[in-house]
């Protein structure tokens, strides 16, 4: 599953380089106007980068989570919480499998009441 998703994020990123990181608006919208480009699609032209880089730095993180997963399968850590030692349960590990705490543990570090090691 991991060697899957890991495919796959790899595709997505690729593909949010190839629109995000256009040179030009020529590129980016195929407009061979030679007129002069308005300051409102300019805007709309750097946001749209900007949502994209940002989905990009999404999909990266996420692919360094499952790189550290692979490395726990590697070491033999796969499966077990980094915060308490106990063994994540499988339902969490399958709809999440680059998780590297228990639901409990990652909650107390969502609302802030423990800190990440």
């Amino acid at each position: 599953m991991l060697l899957q998703k890991r495919r796959e994020i790899l595709r997505n990123v690729s593909e949010f380089e190839d629109e995000a990181l256009k040179k030009s608006r020529l590129d980016a919208t195929g407009d061979l106007s030679s007129m002069p480009i308005h300051m409102a699609d300019l805007g709309t032209d750097n946001y749209e980068q900007e949502f994209a880089l940002g989905l990009m730095d999404g999909e990266r993180k996420l692919l360094r989570e499952i790189d550290e997963a692979l490395g726990r399968i590697e070491h033999g850590t796969y499966g077990i919480c980094e915060g308490t030692g106990k063994p994540i349960p499988k339902a969490r590990l399958k709809a999440q499998p680059w998780a590297k705490h228990c639901v409990d543990y990652a909650r107390m570090l969502e609302q802030g009441l423990i800190r990440e090691q």
